[in-house]
């Protein structure tokens, strides 16, 4: 019955205002006020700042500074075998496995199709038969990095609804990632084309990339193309973060699984191999 009713109020809350109020309270930079809402957050979310660059909270100049950021040097390895895929992010995978007619699962009864996720033409949708699906959690580190070496061919912002992205909403909202706004990113790689999803949710103020700036949540129905030079990405490069934690999603062609659905992952260990 919580759940049922935590899901209905999403439909009449007015989202994209409670994450603007959002947005502003994580930019306080007054002294005690910041320090204070970094303080309460690590302990309700029991995050570990054993692997954190600097320290809690003084160093930090306000609390979206805090959620940001980054970690110490050598925290997280990359695996550099060139036939691996690495995770992206630290999390836990939601869903992965094959994409069987164009459709991805979203959880048990529910599915989208790759072409509304993407948000583009049907060829390019049908190049992909694989895809993983990872859910960040409040305590997470919430950067994003490049799983594979690949080249920055496009990126899409596609406005949407700002629904919670965690496993209560995923398996009550139907095509909830197709109907939330994103950041979709473009790459081809070695193994073909690639596709990184950076999914919004309630309280995800912006994301932002070191190509795009930050991209704030927008009404309106008009997918942005963003003009950018493409460029080569290496695996372990960032691609940009979450101020406000969510989900993402990736997309490829025949991989190998090395994770199953509802294990934890960290960003730079292996998370499948790569057919080619």
């Amino acid at each position: 019955m919580r759940k049922t009713l935590f899901v209905a109020m999403q439909y009449l809350l007015p989202k994209h205002l409670i994450t603007a109020l959002v947005f502003r309270l994580a930019r306080i930079r007054h002294t005690s006020t910041k320090n204070w809402l970094i303080s309460r957050f690590v302990k309700a979310f029991d995050v570990d700042l054993g692997d954190v660059a600097r320290t809690v909270p003084d160093d930090f100049v306000d609390f979206n500074d805090f959620f940001t950021r980054e970690l110490a040097e050598g925290a997280r390895p990359i695996d550099n075998d060139p036939k691996h895929l690495v995770s992206p992010v630290d999390g836990k995978v939601s869903q992965l496995g094959a994409i069987s007619n164009g459709t991805i699962i979203q959880a048990k009864g529910f599915d989208y199709t790759v072409e509304e996720l993407l948000a583009v033409d049907l060829d390019t949708a049908n190049a992909f038969t694989s895809f993983a699906t990872i859910y960040l959690a409040p305590f997470n580190y919430h950067r994003v990095h490049m799983p594979v070496d690949g080249r920055l061919t496009a990126a899409h912002y596609v406005p949407g609804d700002l629904f919670s992205v965690n496993e209560t909403t995923a398996e009550r909202v139907p095509r909830l990632f197709a109907r939330n706004e994103r950041l979709n990113l473009h790459f081809e790689t070695s193994d073909g084309l690639f596709f990184v999803s950076m999914v919004g949710a309630l309280n995800v103020g912006s994301i932002t990339t070191p190509w795009t700036g930050e991209i704030r949540p927008r009404t309106g129905s008009l997918v942005e193309t963003i003009t950018l030079e493409p460029r080569d990405v290496m695996k372990g490069d960032l691609l940009g973060w979450f101020n406000m934690g969510s989900t993402v999603i990736i997309l490829g062609r025949d991989l190998d699984w090395a994770s199953a659905a509802g294990s934890n992952v960290r960003m730079g260990e292996k998370l499948a191999t790569l057919s080619t």
